[in-house]
C-alpha cells in the first residue's frame, strides 16, 4: 500500500493552493478584481506544482484528454491579466471543470462520508447523480 507522506514540501503546496482558491474567491465577491484573481490563480498553480511535483504536474495539465481543459484554463488566465476577468473566468471555470473531473468521483465519497453532511450526500437522488459519474476515468 502506498503512503501519502506529508513532507515540508506538500505542506507549503497546499498552503499555496488553499490561498490561491481563497484569492480567487477574493477576487469574484470584489466583483471581479483582475489583481486578486490573477494572483489567486498564480498560486493554485505554483500550490498544485509543489504539491504532487513538478514532472507530474506538467504530465497531468499535457495529457491528451486534458489538453481541451489545460487550453481552456491558460485562455481564460490570458484573459484575467489583459483585463478581461469575467470571460477569463468563464473560461478558467470550465478548463477546471474539464481538468479535475477525474477527481469528482473522489469528491463524492469523501463527501458521502462527512457526520452531517453525509447524510445529504447518501439520499438516493443525489446518491444517483454520483454513480453516475464514478470510475469514469482516473485523474493522474
Amino acid at each position: 500500500m502506498v503512503s501519502f507522506e506529508m513532507n515540508d514540501r506538500k505542506k507549503i503546496g497546499l498552503g499555496l493552493t488553499a490561498f490561491g482558491v481563497f484569492f480567487s474567491f477574493l477576487g469574484i465577491i470584489f466583483l471581479f478584481d483582475k489583481g486578486l484573481i490573477a494572483m489567486g490563480n498564480i498560486l493554485f498553480i505554483s500550490g498544485v506544482a509543489l504539491t504532487i511535483g513538478l514532472k507530474s504536474t506538467l504530465q497531468f495539465f499535457m495529457k491528451r484528454q486534458n489538453y481541451k481543459g489545460t487550453i481552456s484554463f491558460g485562455v481564460g488566465f490570458f484573459f484575467v491579466i489583459i483585463g478581461w476577468p469575467l470571460l477569463g473566468m468563464m473560461l478558467e471555470a470550465y478548463g477546471f471543470v474539464v481538468l479535475f473531473s477525474g477527481f469528482w468521483p473522489t469528491l463524492a465519497v469523501f463527501l458521502q462520508k462527512i457526520p452531517i453532511l453525509g447524510w445529504v450526500f447518501q439520499q438516493p437522488f443525489v446518491r444517483s447523480f454520483f454513480d453516475r459519474y464514478r470510475g469514469k476515468r482516473v485523474p493522474v
